[in-house]
């Protein structure tokens, strides 16, 4: 259903705005394609991920026979610390606010006292950020293979991060020696999730003069099969996917593709995917192989401010994008959708949440003058008995709100994942996700086919920015 008139988008689907963004000054979108442009049914993908480097990890004689995937484990944003072999959720700050270790998470005082002093920093070795569906797998095989491995050494494993080195080696063999995208090939219907809208998103974007790029990792063939399966259906009469692309670009290596020059090639077969080496500028209506972004920048002639890039991987499609390029980014992050949904199903507890926790907050006031208060009367030698009763009816006043509190506090905690809790929240504070995405990500969304309702001629204006005395009225 396209959104026309004053037909508003539910809050889940939804552009948000980190920095304002005029689309009538885009005049070039380039388009990620897997969990972009295509979904995947995230289950499906990644257990088929799962089972394909399981079997290449049974081929290096290690126990992997009892390893099995949830779906539901594990959350986008998390990090791996490669020295204690834990995956953990931090704050935007840095700081640790629930770790795993195995398949146990730590308890208050082993979390503080693993944690005390340190800070997540993304550039340092120690840890892997995930920035993307694809890591589910991947998280479910370190966690239960660390466990593995505290039992009994693994073969050639004396460092948790060899281990994440061999998890990631499998997993890449299972993406780029095709036998799980055969499988998905081979059946779709099992993996793809099908947006009908998503076609006349892109066909307005082209009617309104943006000129519009595929710029994926995948394979030609992979591209091309996956992309006429999903887009075909709803294309009109005689038109392919192809005619909503100026140019497609596969194999592109990014990041790679947006930090380096690297070669470039010209499909010259479609059928058998055949190459030949390209010169000069890239031409309209042509699939590339490889390549860079500076080619598309002087082929194109459009200012980098005037290219939008829309991808799901926080650093290889925004990320690097935005910091070495100058482009406009968008990411795309399906469990969005959940999210939002759920935290405005919420909204009354968050309310009565709220409201109970500015009663806590002015009993621990009048509990802390109250001892400010006896400490004075000691000091000085007065009596301190009726002080000393205030104190124990204000802290028996605070503890029954903390029961109260304590259930649906234990409720917002869980929006979104029953272990991690919201991507984008961790605890009170922004999580260290969410302040990635406000670094880099100009808008995020759910899907690209939100795009419809603000049309391609709309201005995107950023939030205004809250602050601690921002609630400061009476």
């Amino acid at each position: 259903m396209s959104h026309t008139g004053n037909d508003t988008p539910p809050p889940a689907r939804r552009l948000f705005c980190n920095r304002t963004l005029n689309l009538r000054g885009v005049k070039a979108i380039g388009y990620d394609m897997d969990y972009t442009l295509i979904h995947y049914y995230v289950d499906q993908w990644e257990e088929a991920a799962f089972v394909h480097a399981r079997r290449y990890l049974e081929g290096l004689g290690w126990p992997v026979d009892d390893l099995v995937f949830d779906p539901n484990a594990f959350t986008l944003g998390l990090t791996f610390d490669l020295d204690l072999g834990n995956i953990v959720k931090a704050t935007r700050f840095g700081y640790v606010m629930k770790a795993q270790h195995g398949a146990k998470l730590l308890d208050f005082d082993q979390q503080r006292h693993t944690y005390f002093g340190t800070v997540i920093d993304l550039s340092e070795d120690r840890f892997e950020f995930m920035n993307t569906l694809f890591e589910l797998s991947r998280a479910a095989l370190w966690t239960q293979l660390v466990e593995v491995h505290d039992r009994n050494a693994l073969p050639g494993i004396s460092t948790y991060a060899q281990l994440y080195r061999v998890i990631d080696d499998a997993l890449a063999a299972a993406h780029l020696e095709g036998a799980l995208k055969t499988a998905i090939i081979a059946d779709p219907d099992r993996f793809v999730a099908l947006d009908p809208t998503i076609v006349e998103t892109l066909r307005d974007q082209r009617l309104a003069g943006k000129e519009l790029l595929l710029i994926t990792n995948s394979e030609w063939a992979y591209t091309q099969q996956m992309m006429s399966w999903t887009f075909d259906r709803y294309m009109p009469d005689g038109e392919t996917w192809r005619d909503l692309f100026d140019i497609v670009i596969v194999s592109a290596a990014k990041p790679r593709f947006f930090s380096e020059k690297g070669p470039i090639y010209r499909v010259v077969d479609t059928e058998r995917g055949l190459l030949e080496p390209h010169r000069g500028q890239l031409e309209r209506g042509q699939i590339y192989h490889g390549g860079n972004a500076s080619m598309v920048e002087d082929s194109l002639g459009h200012d980098p401010s005037q290219h939008l890039y829309v991808g799901d991987h926080l650093f290889g499609d925004v990320h690097v994008t935005k910091d070495l390029l100058r482009w406009r980014t968008c990411l795309i992050a399906r469990e969005l959708e959940a999210e939002v949904e759920a935290a405005h199903e919420f909204a009354d507890h968050e309310q009565r949440l709220e409201a109970m926790m500015a009663e806590k907050i002015e009993l621990e006031r009048v509990h802390s003058r109250l001892r400010l208060a006896r400490r004075r009367r000691v000091v000085s030698g007065l009596p301190h008995d009726r002080v000393d009763s205030e104190i124990e009816a204000a802290g028996r006043a605070i503890a029954a709100i903390d029961d109260r509190i304590a259930p649906m506090a234990k409720a917002a905690a869980e929006q979104g994942n029953p272990i991690w809790g919201p991507l984008m929240r961790a605890g009170v504070d922004k999580s260290l996700f969410a302040r990635q995405v406000e670094k880099y990500a100009d808008v995020y969304t759910s899907r690209v086919s939100n795009f419809a309702a603000e049309t391609p001629y709309a201005y995107l204006r950023a939030a205004r920015g809250s602050l601690p005395h921002d609630n400061t009225g009476s």
